[in-house]
């Protein structure tokens, strides 16, 4: 199967920075996309940033309007790997970040998306 693991989370004070990483493993033949939500307490999960794999050229981005210029998303195609640097963070962004994956595995017709068990970020003083 596909295996995904965050790392990075964790408490910073306001104004602060943070680095996710989400490492996919198993059963890959191809990734098409690689991304993070979050999920504060009460509310439901929203779309933080993502990057499309294009092997060669570097992928396509996007991000949400409250993370734009704060927040850059990056990816390591060699490693399966989609990394999050988190900058200025606020109070709001607080919230437990999960790293999903859009790939092809091996076999299958349709890609599928696969969850990490997220990982919390907690912005205080």
């Amino acid at each position: 199967q596909v295996q995904l693991v965050e790392s990075g989370g964790g408490l910073v004070q306001p104004g602060g920075s943070l680095r996710l990483s989400c490492a996919a493993s198993g059963s890959i033949f191809s990734i098409n996309a690689m991304g993070w939500y979050r999920q504060a307490p009460g509310k439901q999960r929203d779309m933080v940033a993502e990057i499309t794999s294009a092997r060669g050229s570097g992928g396509s981005t996007n991000y949400a309007d409250s993370v734009k210029g704060r927040f850059t998303i990056s990816g390591d195609n060699a490693k399966n790997t989609v990394y999050l640097q988190m900058n200025s963070l606020k109070p709001e962004d607080t919230a437990v970040y999960y790293c999903y994956a859009h790939l092809l595995q091996p076999g299958s017709l349709y890609p599928t998306y696969f969850w990490g068990q997220g990982t919390q970020v907690t912005v205080s003083s």
